[in-house]
């Protein structure tokens, strides 16, 4: 390859272990002739000399009493990240973590310099990974805002933002007595969706009205029903899920209350079976799929590129019958 491309075998070596000090006229002249001889990079060899491996770490951290993959949102979040990844010549490697042991696992195989970076799934305030990825030399980004103290670079949606629009818009349309169900306590998205949700009350003369329950459909019923016992005459419900709006609106048809005549209804994500609900669900749109790319995009720019601020892109109120 060196002779082909008039070149030394030190240049050719630097060009396959991917070496940033080669021009990039010399790169494009040993590049043709690798491919016009059909050589193919030991990949073990390649990763021994530029201690890369060409794996980046999906780590999903979720404790044991839910699973997170059962989400949609999950799905959408790792194809984008394989596309992103695949169109940088990189892999994925799945990584859950739902206990101690499982956190460990995952601390020793970061640590131990299998995977080039992080891409962290975890939102819990009470989880240890984040600190624990961190205090490793693998660069690590979360695809939302870590609740833990430990400053990690992330990309996320307009949480607060788009919770915001969901009560206004509830506002717009009549509804008084407007109540919600966030998530879990120690999630930022429902932290953030209950921030919005309580920043527009707070501006009225209504009072806010919530439950807990854990973006699942059963958690979503069951909050409903809590919330009709609360206060039987309220007319709107912001969801900080699709799956627990969906879970609420099959409550209200149980206690016969027709949706949006008697009870509005507002969720957040527009998953597909948002168009699919009766009547169809008013929801607010996210865009998962560009922040999983972004995270990807900031997590392999180069070290002295690395964007160290958040970003943070924007949500999109979608109104459909259930409003």
């Amino acid at each position: 390859m060196a002779a082909r491309a008039g070149v030394s075998r030190a240049t050719v070596s630097r060009v396959v272990n991917g070496s940033a000090t080669v021009t990039p006229e010399i790169r494009a002249a040993v590049l043709r002739a690798i491919d016009q001889l059909g050589y193919v990079p030991n990949p073990a060899a390649r990763s021994l000399v530029t201690r890369r491996t060409g794996s980046i770490g999906l780590v999903v951290s979720e404790p044991p009493a839910r699973v997170f993959s059962d989400d949609p949102f999950f799905a959408v979040v790792a194809r984008a990240v394989s596309q992103e990844l695949e169109g940088a010549d990189k892999q994925v490697v799945l990584l859950p973590a739902s206990s101690p042991a499982g956190h460990a696992r995952v601390e020793r195989y970061v640590a131990g310099g299998h995977v080039d970076g992080v891409i962290l799934l975890s939102m819990h305030g009470s989880d240890p990974l984040p600190a624990a990825l961190a205090r490793t030399d693998v660069p690590v980004v979360s695809h939302g805002r870590p609740i833990a103290t430990v400053p990690l670079p992330y990309c996320d949606c307009d949480n607060v933002g788009g919770a915001r629009s969901a009560v206004l818009h509830l506002l717009e349309r009549g509804r008084r007595r407007i109540a919600a169900i966030t998530g879990p306590p120690d999630m930022s998205a429902a932290l953030d969706r209950m921030t919005g949700y309580r920043e527009i009350l707070s501006g009225t003369d209504r009072r806010s009205l919530a439950a807990i329950g854990d973006f699942t459909r059963e958690s979503g019923a069951a909050a409903m029903r809590q919330l009709l016992e609360d206060d039987p005459g309220l007319d709107a419900v912001f969801a900080a899920s699709d799956l627990m709006a969906i879970g609420a609106m099959h409550a209200l048809r149980q206690a016969g209350r027709r949706v949006p005549d008697d009870v509005a209804v507002v969720g957040f994500d527009d998953i597909e079976a948002a168009r699919f609900t009766d009547p169809p669900l008013t929801t607010v749109r996210q865009p998962v799929a560009e922040v999983a790319r972004a995270v990807v995009r900031r997590l392999l720019a180069p070290e002295d590129e690395r964007d160290a601020e958040p970003l943070i892109l924007p949500t999109e109120l979608v109104v459909r019958d259930s409003t």
